[in-house]
């Protein structure tokens, strides 16, 4: 394999751009030439490229966001699509790919791959929502931005005796929502994959903190209770001003949460399922997906990955529920 390319696919997630610089540096080390795909599985079909090389991607792994942009490309669920970037990606010589991104990213490396383009996948996405993986690439670094926010809104709600019920990112899934929730000292964490009752699990516990001799209260709130409850935190926050007295304000800390610089863990671990997924390519595996296991490096089939079935770790809830006092 003398040709590979690279692109980011979905939403962005610091530590991206450390990916993109391993994957180029080990095919440079291997004797390989490598192409960008910008704006993802977009480029692909409107040849968007551009070529990547040692020092071009040297100034980059401090940085945010993706070097090569990314994209949501609806149009690529469509096999016709997929068939037109597998030949555009042939005819530009490029006889590897590796994507970075969600599960959807992985389906398109898994449609990729069965028409003839050798494809590897790695997990990026803040929500740290990737089955098969125990670690997505931006999710710490996203962590510790929701944790810095909210420990300066801290300052504000406990010099007023507020309450504050904080939106937290993280699409259908409360991984970034809980651990945040733990880390600031939360009242309450509210997730998707676990039934809540507002007057119990919100408003009861509120009270009963007040009658401990706290007066200034942080409520997480998951994104996905929204999608799946029509809740918003403007409803949560009157109802709970309306049955505490307590003056309670909504915060929701939205994009400010995909960007900035990533942290070590991010640009490590990025690094790492970069070089993996390069030497797959090198040693002619496909429709793999590079993922983190413990300390570990290792690689699933994509189907296999797809499959899998990721819960709420209940130590880590139980653990939340049982501190919040």
């Amino acid at each position: 394999m003398k040709k590979i390319g690279v692109l980011t696919s979905g939403g962005d997630s610091p530590g991206m751009n450390a990916a993109v610089r391993a994957v180029v540096r080990t095919a440079c080390y291997l004797g390989m030439e490598v192409v960008g795909v910008r704006y993802g599985y977009k480029g692909l079909l409107e040849n968007d490229y551009i070529e990547l090389n040692m020092r071009n991607v040297c100034d980059i792994i401090h940085r945010g966001g993706t070097k090569i942009y990314s994209a949501r490309c609806v149009g690529f669920r469509e096999m016709e699509n997929v068939r037109k970037g597998v030949q555009n990606a042939k005819e530009h010589g490029i006889e590897g790919l590796v994507v970075i991104g969600g599960d959807g990213s992985f389906r398109g490396a898994r449609d990729l791959s069965n028409e003839g383009l050798p494809t590897i996948a790695m997990p990026g996405t803040i929500d740290n929502d990737i089955v098969c993986t125990d670690y997505t690439i931006g999710f710490d670094t996203c962590l510790n931005t929701i944790q810095e926010l909210v420990d300066r809104l801290r300052d504000t709600i406990e010099s007023h005796s507020r309450c504050s019920v904080v939106e937290v990112m993280g699409a259908r899934a409360g991984y970034l929502t809980l651990n945040a929730g733990i880390a600031v000292g939360a009242t309450a964490i509210l997730i998707p994959e676990i039934p809540y009752d507002i007057e119990k699990d919100v408003i009861g516990k509120i009270l009963r903190t007040r009658a401990t001799g706290k007066h200034h209260f942080i409520i997480m709130m998951a994104e996905g209770i929204r999608f799946r409850d029509g809740l918003t935190v403007d409803q949560l926050a009157k109802r709970i001003q309306d049955e505490t007295g307590i003056e309670t304000r909504a915060t929701v800390l939205g994009h400010m949460q995909r960007g900035g610089s990533p942290s070590v863990r991010d640009r490590v671990k990025a690094s790492q399922m970069g070089n993996k997924a390069v030497h797959l390519l090198y040693e002619g595996s496909s429709n793999r997906v590079v993922v983190s296991k413990g300390e570990e490096i290792i690689d699933y089939d994509i189907n296999e990955a797809l499959e899998m079935k990721k819960t709420i770790d209940m130590d880590l809830y139980n653990c939340a529920m049982e501190i919040s006092l």
